[in-house]
C-alpha cells in the first residue's frame, strides 16, 4: 500500500514519536510511505531521513493558506497514495480539503488526545465537517473513545480503538549501572533516590502539582531527588515553585534530551502527574524500562497503569495523595520491584510497536472491503 501519513510537524512529543516508529515498520513490512507536515518538518523528522522515508513540509501560515494546501495536495498526489492516515483535528480537515478529488481510497484518523476542552471550537467544528469524506476514526484508548462519543464529537459507529505502542526491544529494565551512570552524569550524590517525570513543561501534566508532591517527600527522605525530563512554556513558572516549596536544590530540570531512554533507565520510580492524558508514551516506554509508576487516574493511564499491580494509580491535583504514594513505595522497596516487573510484563504482551500496526493494518484492509462493496 502507499500510505501518507499527516501531521502537524515532527517535533518531539509523544504522538510524533509514535508516528515515525510506525512508518518505519510500516517501510519494512514492505508498504510505501511517507510524512506531510502541515508546518515545518521538525527536530525529529532526520530519523525519516536516515530511513529513506520522504517528509514534506507545507510550511502553513495562519488561516487559510492556499499554498500549503496545494503543498499537501501535491504530495498526496504524488505518492500515489491509498491510504490517507491524519493524526488529530487540525491535520485531518486540512488533508481532507487537500485531497478532495484525488484518488484516494481509505481515510483514517487517528485522535491522539482526550479531545479538545470545547466541542463548539472552530477547530472541532472544521473537523466534524472532514468526517463526511473519513472512514474510520481511532481513539488510542477506551475512555477517548467514550468521552468523544458522549460529548457528540466522534459519531459511534466509525470509531475504533488502537492503542498506542512503543518499539519494546530497544528498552532494557532499569539497572544498577544505568543508575550510577545518570548518577555520574547529574553529578548526583550515590545515595540519591531518584524520581523521574517526562513530559512537557505546561498546565495539563501539572508538573507544580508533584513538585508539591515531592516536597512532602524530600521533608522525610531528603536523599530524594525530582528529575523533571521536558521543556515547555511553565519552565520559569515551574523553577519558582521548586523554590517557593524549599525544594529548589532537589528538583532537577534537565529539559529536552536526545538520551531519555538512558535517563529513564537510570531511575527509581516513574511519576506521571497529569490532569489530561490521552495515551501516554512516556507511560509506556516506563513499563518497558520495568520502573514502578504512580499515575494520575485520568484518560488512558488507567489502561496502562493497573493499580496495585503494575503500579498506583491516585486522583490528579491531590498532592497528598501523590505523596503518599511515593512514599509507600520509597518505604517498600520489594513492592516497588514487583510492580516494574509486572508492568514489563504487561507493555511485551499488550503495548508493542509491531501489536499496533497490525491493528492498522487490519484497519486499512477493513476500509478496503468496505470500498470494494
Amino acid at each position: 500500500m502507499n500510505i501518507t501519513h499527516v501531521v502537524e510537524n515532527l517535533n518531539r512529543g509523544g504522538l510524533e514519536r509514535m508516528v515515525l516508529d510506525l512508518v518505519q515498520l510500516q517501510q519494512q513490512q514492505g508498504h510505501q510511505c511517507q510524512v506531510v507536515c502541515l508546518y515545518e518538518t521538525g527536530a525529529l523528522a532526520h530519523e525519516l531521513d536516515a530511513a529513506g522515508i520522504p517528509v514534506v513540509a507545507c510550511n502553513k501560515g495562519r488561516g487559510f493558506d492556499l499554498r500549503a494546501l496545494a503543498r499537501a495536495r501535491w504530495a498526496i498526489d504524488r505518492h500515489d497514495t491509498d491510504v490517507l492516515h491524519t493524526h488529530n483535528a487540525v491535520a485531518h480537515y486540512q488533508a481532507v480539503l487537500a485531497s478532495c478529488g484525488l484518488d484516494v481510497l481509505r481515510v483514517l484518523n487517528t485522535r491522539h488526545g482526550m479531545g479538545a476542552g470545547q466541542r463548539t471550537g472552530r477547530k472541532e467544528w472544521l473537523y466534524r465537517r472532514a468526517l463526511a469524506r473519513t472512514d474510520i476514526v481511532v481513539t488510542v484508548c477506551e475512555a477517548a473513545r467514550r468521552n468523544g462519543v458522549s460529548r457528540g464529537m466522534l459519531p459511534h459507529t466509525m470509531t475504533r480503538v488502537v492503542p498506542n505502542g512503543i518499539a519494546v526491544d530497544r528498552f532494557v529494565p532499569a539497572s544498577n549501572d544505568m543508575r550510577r551512570h545518570v548518577l555520574q552524569l547529574l553529578e548526583l550524590d550515590e545515595d540519591a533516590f531518584l524520581i523521574g517525570n517526562v513530559g512537557r513543561l505546561n498546565w495539563t501534566k501539572d508538573q507544580a502539582g508533584l513538585i508539591r508532591a515531592f516536597r512532602q517527600v524530600h521533608q522525610q527522605h531528603p536523599q530524594a531527588m525530582l528529575l523533571l525530563i521536558g521543556d515547555g512554556e511553565l519552565r520559569a513558572e515551574l523553577e519558582r515553585c521548586a523554590e517557593h516549596e524549599d525544594v529548589h536544590d532537589a528538583v532537577r530540570f534537565l529539559g529536552d534530551r536526545n538520551d531519555v531512554r538512558d535517563l529513564l533507565q537510570g531511575l527509581d520510580l516513574f511519576v506521571l502527574s497529569s490532569t489530561s492524558e490521552g495515551y501516554s508514551m512516556a507511560l509506556l516506554e516506563a513499563c518497558a524500562v520495568a520502573l514502578p509508576i504512580i499515575a494520575t487516574d485520568v484518560g488512558g493511564n488507567g489502561e496502562i497503569v493497573h493499580s496495585g499491580r503494575t503500579g498506583q494509580l491516585v486522583p490528579a491535583g491531590d498532592a497528598d495523595a501523590l505523596a503518599e504514594a511515593m512514599l509507600m513505595l520509597l518505604r517498600d522497596p520489594h513492592r516497588a520491584s514487583a510492580y516494574g516487573r509486572a508492568a514489563r510484563d504487561w507493555v511485551e504482551k499488550h503495548g508493542s510497536l509491531e501489536t499496533m500496526a497490525d491493528r492498522y493494518e487490519r484497519l486499512y484492509q477493513a476500509m478496503e472491503c468496505v470500498t470494494c462493496d
